[in-house]
């Protein structure tokens, strides 16, 4: 499989997670069944940055780990 195949794969993936977790966090049904929510907002997207971030970097040196035994 050539290789840009991965790249659009794994931005895809990306994309989806990241919209999905908007989705489910903005959504009505939560706000409703957790009132404290967005009362705690600043917490929840700083934690939640932090995970995307650490899961981004960690897709990344994947990624990279993965080109590089596969042109060796």
């Amino acid at each position: 499989m050539e290789l840009y195949v991965y790249y659009i794969l794994f931005a895809t993936i990306m994309l989806f997670a990241v919209v999905a977790t908007l989705l489910v966090g903005m959504s009505k049904k939560n706000r409703e069944g957790n009132p404290q929510y967005d009362q705690r907002t600043k917490g929840n997207w700083s934690r939640l940055t932090w995970i995307y971030i650490a899961v981004i970097a960690l897709g990344y040196l994947a990624l990279v780990v993965y080109i590089v035994q596969s042109n060796s």
